[in-house]
């Protein structure tokens, strides 16, 4: 599976996108608040409908229109499918798959999966039980129709119950008819969840040994208000029912997988309570590349990988495994600088440069060259690469080098290392200099020309 083009229109601060994406990595560089997360989040609403930053659907249309414009064309092994959502400031949207319209939102998950991974995703180990809970839901509703359908139904009855738990005049035939109910949403809800943490146990042990290079086992717990499971069903309801007066006491379901938890074990300590920081990246790496093997496992396609600004949040080690685990994945990533990814990027990477919710330029199978720090440039723009100390034995050439910085001509691009080559390049029809940290050798083997 992987994403063939989106367009966008009216979107956040886009008033129109239409780019192709490459089968694998895609790279979309800029500085911070210029449009890259908007993009990665429209590329998860497609898939949820739903954004992962806000919950109100009018942020996501630009202040000047009335209304946003999604489209995804998703390629699959077995038929494509084009992927049209509107958005409207009333708060309605209209759905549409292969040009059918979509009536409920459940219809639309499992056409396209993706999973992202952002540095607000330490919040799965950090925060509360509800931030897990939401993580496994949404994981399982992209993959179990079943589920979404028993997720939906459980809530609509635990608010009927809570509200009758509120009432002074409480039928109790009302509410035994509503735990029966819950006890049978709840019961498959629980039977998939278990399911869904066996599986990430299964990937994340390999996955995180492999992460920590041997040193620490991972283990997923899940927690249950329902003590025994042996007869989820039959507990459960029996559950409901003993805890009927402290539940009428407190107005609310004390009880049920809307209360359930799991956690992370770290050489058998909580990762929660007593990870460090790093430990607890990794976790959510394990768990993060666990979901792209379930899903595969599922849907025998691997997802579309989003990574938000994450690389330079990770240690060297972290960032290797993620960027050699990735070659079989359409990945999108969100960076402010390629430094730390032009060794991974090959002639069918993309890189996409954005400003002001702009693409400004693309390097289509890697056309561009890293030259330093957050500076890259076009390669059919390069005019000659060569190596400083070696020419600067002309004194032609030192000659030429300051009457152009005299002129405003040259740019060094690093000020904490000693430029080793310059570049010479025609920069919007003027030619510029660039004073690299890194050596003509490397500058020209990346770009694939003959050396000079």
């Amino acid at each position: 599976m992987y994403i063939k083009k989106l367009q966008l229109l009216n979107y956040r601060n886009y008033k129109y996108l239409d780019i192709s994406l490459g089968k694998k990595v895609n790279v979309f560089m800029g500085d911070n608040a210029q449009g890259k997360t908007n993009i990665l989040e429209a590329i998860y609403y497609c898939a949820f409908a739903k954004s992962h930053r806000t919950s109100r659907d009018k942020e996501l249309i630009n202040w000047k229109a009335d209304r946003a414009y999604l489209s995804l064309l998703v390629g699959r092994e077995r038929l494509d499918k084009n992927i049209d959502i509107s958005i409207l400031k009333d708060g309605k949207k209209a759905i549409k798959i292969n040009k059918v319209k979509v009536s409920k939102i459940g219809e639309l998950f499992g056409n396209f999966n993706v999973v992202m991974f952002s540095p607000e995703d330490l919040k799965i180990i950090k925060n509360s039980p509800g931030v897990r809970r939401k993580f496994i839901d949404m994981e399982l509703c992209q993959l179990n129709q079943k589920y979404y359908y028993n997720l939906v139904q459980y809530n609509k009855v635990l608010i009927e119950r809570n509200l009758l738990l509120k009432n002074r005049n409480l039928d109790k035939e009302m509410l035994d008819i509503y735990d029966i109910q819950l006890a049978e949403f709840g019961h498959n809800i629980i039977i998939e969840r278990l399911n869904y943490i066996n599986k990430l146990n299964f990937y994340g042990e390999e996955i995180h040994r492999d992460i920590s290079s041997g040193k620490e086992i991972i283990k997923f717990k899940y927690i249950s208000t329902v003590k025994e499971l042996g007869d989820i069903k039959k507990n459960f309801y029996e559950a409901l029912v003993k805890n009927r007066d402290k539940d009428i006491e407190k107005g609310i379901t004390t009880i049920g997988p809307h209360r359930d938890d799991f956690t992370v074990l770290i050489n058998e300590i909580d990762a929660k309570s007593f990870g460090s920081q790093g430990q607890q990246r990794s976790a959510v790496l394990t768990i993060k590349f666990s979901s792209l093997k379930i899903i595969k496992e599922i849907t025998s396609e691997y997802p579309v990988l989003l990574l938000d600004d994450v690389l330079s949040e990770l240690d060297f080690s972290r960032k290797r495994y993620v960027l050699t685990s990735i070659q079989d994945i359409q990945t999108i990533i969100t960076c402010t600088g390629i430094e730390d990814l032009t060794n991974y990027l090959d002639n069918s990477s993309k890189v996409f440069k954005v400003k002001d919710g702009e693409i400004l330029w693309w390097g289509r199978n890697f056309m561009f060259l890293h030259l330093g720090e957050n500076v890259v440039v076009p390669i059919k723009d390069i005019i000659g690469i060569f190596d400083l100390n070696t020419t600067m034995y002309s004194s032609d050439t030192s000659s030429f080098l300051r009457m152009a910085e005299e002129d405003g001509f040259v740019e060094r691009i690093s000020k904490e290392h000693q430029p080793k080559s310059f570049v010479i390049a025609e920069v919007n029809k003027k030619s510029k200099i660039f004073l690299s940290p890194i050596s003509s050798s490397t500058l020209t083997k990346r770009a694939n020309l003959d050396y000079n």
